[in-house]
């Protein structure tokens, strides 16, 4: 898979999260290197508006946006 376009600008390694420590860099692996489209704040992000994604949201928590994008169906 590619490398998400939006890793370079993604607020989540601008404050958050050390893209180059143990967790930070797991999750690049994972979700920024890996599949983009598993990533709970990609997901938001892309089907909601990058409005909608806070720092709060790591990238694994997957039921958070779910629930986000089931409540804006409604």
């Amino acid at each position: 898979m590619a490398v998400c376009e939006k890793l370079s600008k993604c607020p989540f390694y601008q404050g958050n999260m050390d893209i180059n420590s143990g967790l930070g860099s797991m999750y690049k692996k994972k979700y920024c290197e890996g599949d983009k489209t598993i990533c709970a704040r990609y997901i938001i992000a892309t089907q909601l508006g990058p409005e909608y994604v806070t720092n709060k949201i790591y990238p694994n928590m997957n039921d958070l946006a779910n629930k986000l994008l089931a409540e804006h169906k409604k």
